[in-house]
């Protein structure tokens, strides 16, 4: 299990909100912590570690008055950490290129592929065609809805039909190196994982996964770790101290494994 670092941009600032609290109007969100640091200084951070395969996220639709503020910091984090980390948050493949040349190592994608509930794999195929498969990330953040996990789109608020399930992974594996999926419903709570859904995508795990949502103690890591069968990534938010949360950062490191020197340790002081 790969503990893999997050970046979430809104309005402009680096945040960690409730993720089911996002709503396009007003741009508005419940905040658990806004970072007087830029975006940059969290990539530099997560660099100095070698934490790889982390993901960027702008949380402001293409057409907001934040976006193209929000873009700003993202692209700096982007320059400041070339290769290491991922992106989404509007991508397409009018603007994946942008991102890609100022060193994002994958676009998350979402909303450009789920649309009017269901999967437009025509727009599917020609991300692919634009990114490459070893580029592309899909996003299959998920609320549930009677005993199913359902995607959601447009920064979570829209419901597809798409059900979480072995055949739907299998179908998409095909087109993605990887996928992110937030538990929406427990997202920046940091009151315990969505256990379910985790023991759902334990039971695949053929392609890379990193879940995100709920994790708020070193309990939890380990029961995501026992009910995912250590086939999953992790991201932690709101409960870790870079944000605010009493979760050391220093701490999950040593849980997944990474090596720290006496000058890192320093670092997280």
């Amino acid at each position: 299990m790969e503990f893999r670092p997050c970046i979430d941009i809104h309005n402009g600032k680096v945040k960690q909100i409730v993720g089911g609290s996002l709503k396009d109007a007003g741009n508005q969100a419940e905040e658990n912590f806004v970072s007087d640091q830029d975006a940059a200084f969290f990539a530099k951070l997560y660099q100095r570690f070698g934490l790889t395969g982390g993901h960027i996220i702008l949380l402001n639709p293409i057409g907001s008055e934040f976006y193209e503020t929000s873009k700003t910091q993202a692209l700096k984090a982007l320059r400041a950490y070339p290769g290491g980390m991922q992106i989404g948050g509007g991508m397409n493949p009018d603007n994946a290129e942008e991102f890609l040349e100022a060193g994002a190592s994958h676009i998350i994608v979402t909303s450009y592929v789920f649309r009017d509930g269901t999967i437009y794999y025509e727009n599917l195929e020609r991300l692919v065609q634009a990114v490459g498969r070893e580029h592309l990330v899909l996003d299959l953040s998920c609320r549930k809805r009677d005993s199913d996990y359902y995607i959601v789109t447009d920064r979570w608020q829209k419901f597809t039909e798409e059900k979480i399930g072995v055949s739907l992974l299998e179908k998409l594996s095909q087109y993605a190196d990887e996928f992110l999926i937030h538990a929406v419903d427990v997202e920046g709570k940091a009151q315990g994982i969505e256990q379910e859904l985790v023991r759902r995508l334990g039971e695949w795990g053929k392609i890379p996964i990193t879940y995100a949502g709920g994790v708020s103690s070193q309990a939890d890591l380990q029961l995501l770790r026992e009910l995912g069968q250590g086939r999953l990534n992790v991201t932690i938010g709101s409960a870790l101290d870079l944000f605010g949360g009493p979760m050391k950062f220093e701490d999950v490191l040593r849980y997944a494994g990474v090596s720290l020197d006496k000058e890192n340790r320093m670092l997280v002081q």
